[in-house]
Order: structure tokens, then C-alpha cells, then sequence
């Protein structure tokens, strides 16, 4: 597998309250044959995330079409799971109502922050949402005590299929609260309703690994197909040994899978906006070719840019 980077595509203006900057997790919904959407998380004057859109074409997402002027999810209600801010995660299109998986953040006292993953429901082809609910789909239960964030989700024979990042635990290092997580998966008859059997999908390869996120994934000739990012526990943020890197997986099931990271194919460049970390991908397919959409230094301080895959 070999991916040729084409370059970073999308930085916040900071022209606005609500965009000065990031734009992370993006998240890519096909319109049709000529135009991708691709959702977004920025940061506003107070870091809290808004999600937002860009329209680029097709097969050449280096030419933006369209960029929304405003933010079509703002942070939630006082008190809510979503108050501290709202990114995008996946999007579903059921005829014509698309379901938008957002992760909800609030802040905490012991420690920086909790995630949990709502639903939002589009009626007009993806320009505005409403939140499904007040709360979130995936809370903490007893079986999962701590947090939940990005999805993934897949449709197979009425089976609705998520692929989701879990946090196991937190613990200090040089007095600063790290999480740990990795993705499980869980199935829905609705896409609401979810049965969680905390079954473990991609878990940590090694004692030192400590961050498993945004599954991407895709099924071909019967067998599924996993990108996702991981880094180490501690001092990843800025320590280019320890951050962020994309991993890819195989299943044949798409409960059980089998990492296989050295067959990536990409990795961090010398320099530049993807020289530290690369993260959260997204991966789609256009005319037979494979597109993956990617975060780069800093969670995407910088925005986001593109590889495409050149052989397999």
C-alpha cells in the first residue's frame, strides 16, 4: 500500500468568532459524482468546537467550490454533554435525511475533559441540523465508565454497524491528566438504539501505546477495511516519536481484526503542517481510487490536506 500525498487543502479564515482555528476530523459525505462536503471541527475565541462545511470537487478536493459562512452546529445547551463544544464524526445519508454522529465536550474539574457521541438529523440535505436529543446516544454505562468519541458507521442488510473510539482509563503524567482509549464496535436496528457489548475491535499493540481513534471503514471483496490514528500514552502533543500516526486493519467479520500498521503507506513528512503528527482519517472511494482525508500538527490546528492511494 503506498499513499502520495497531495498536499493540505483547507485552513480557518479566522475572519469570525467561531473559526480562529482548527479544522479537524474531517469528515466526508458524497453528494454525488461532482461534489464532496466535507464537515469540520474549529475552534471559536474560546476554543470551544463548532462544525462547519466545505464543498470541494470531486476527485480534485484541492479545488474548494464552496465554503459555509457560518457554523451548522454550535455548541450545545448549559449543562448539556455537548456545552463545551460539538466536531463532527461520521454521516450516514438515508434517503432524504442524513444522520450526522457528532462528538459532544464538556470540561471537567479533575480532569481537562469528557466526550460522549449525539446525533443530529439533517431534512434538507445536510445545510442544517437538529440535534435528535437532549442527550447523547453513547453515554458512560457501568460497563464503560469513562468516555466515548469519534464513529464510524456502516449500513449491511438492515445491521447498522459503529466502529468507536472507548476511553479505558486516565492516568497522570508530569502532572497532566492523559486518556487512553481504543475503538470497539456496537450494532443498531436504527441507528439509535445501539447494543453495546463492549467488544474491543482495534486495541493498544503495545504497553506503550495509549490513543486508538476515528476508525474509517470501508468492505471490498468480502473483506473490511480499517484506517484509524494511535499514538503513545504520554508526551505525544508535540514529541514527533510519540504522536500521532494512521494504522490500517483487516477483518474478515469486522468484529475481530488484525493490525496490520507497517502496510500504511504513509507516515509524517519532513516538514511541514504534517511534520509532527498525522491523525483522524477519512477514507473514500471515486472511480476506483481511494481518497484519504487527513489531520495533520497539533490536531489540526492547521486544517487539513489529502493523500490518494497508488497501489495496494
Amino acid at each position: 500500500m503506498k499513499w502520495e500525498k497531495l498536499g493540505h487543502i483547507f485552513s480557518p479564515r479566522k475572519d469570525k468568532s467561531w473559526n480562529q482555528s482548527h479544522a479537524s476530523v474531517p469528515t466526508v459525505d458524497v453528494i454525488d459524482e461532482a461534489i464532496w462536503r466535507i464537515y469540520y471541527a474549529t475552534r471559536d475565541e474560546t476554543n470551544r468546537s463548532h462544525i462547519s462545511y466545505i464543498e470541494v470537487e470531486a476527485g480534485n478536493p484541492g479545488n474548494i467550490i464552496y465554503e459555509h459562512p457560518e457554523p451548522i452546529m454550535t455548541p450545545g445547551i448549559l449543562g448539556r454533554f455537548d456545552d463545551c463544544g460539538v466536531m463532527p464524526s461520521w454521516i450516514i445519508t438515508i434517503g432524504n435525511v442524513k444522520y450526522l454522529y457528532y462528538i459532544g465536550w464538556t470540561v471537567r474539574q479533575t480532569i481537562p475533559y469528557h466526550n460522549a457521541i449525539g446525533l443530529a438529523i439533517s431534512k434538507d440535505g445536510g445545510k442544517n441540523f437538529e440535534r435528535f436529543a437532549a442527550g447523547p446516544l453513547f453515554a458512560s454505562t457501568w460497563k464503560e465508565p469513562y468516555f466515548t468519541g469519534t464513529s464510524c458507521v456502516l449500513i449491511e442488510d438492515g445491521v447498522w454497524k459503529n466502529w468507536y473510539m472507548s476511553c479505558t482509563k486516565w492516568e497522570v503524567f508530569n502532572g497532566q491528566p492523559e486518556p487512553f482509549y481504543h475503538i470497539k464496535y456496537a450494532e443498531s436496528s436504527d441507528g439509535i438504539n445501539w447494543e453495546r457489548k463492549g467488544l474491543v475491535a482495534i486495541d493498544y499493540a503495545t504497553e506503550a501505546e495509549g490513543g486508538i481513534v476515528r476508525a474509517s471503514v470501508l468492505k471490498e471483496n468480502e473483506i473490511y477495511k480499517m484506517w484509524y490514528a494511535y499514538r503513545n500514552g504520554y508526551d505525544y502533543r508535540e514529541n514527533r516519536k510519540n504522536s500521532y500516526r494512521i494504522g490500517y486493519a483487516e477483518s474478515a467479520n469486522g468484529v475481530a481484526w488484525t493490525r496490520k500498521d507497517n502496510l500504511v503507506g504513509i507516515d509524517i513528512s519532513e516538514s511541514g503542517w504534517d511534520s509532527v503528527m498525522i491523525c483522524y482519517p477519512c477514507v473514500v472511494v471515486h472511480k476506483g481510487r481511494k481518497y484519504m482525508f487527513y489531520n495533520g500538527n497539533t490536531f489540526g490546528q492547521n486544517g487539513f490536506g489529502y493523500a490518494v492511494l497508488n497501489s495496494e
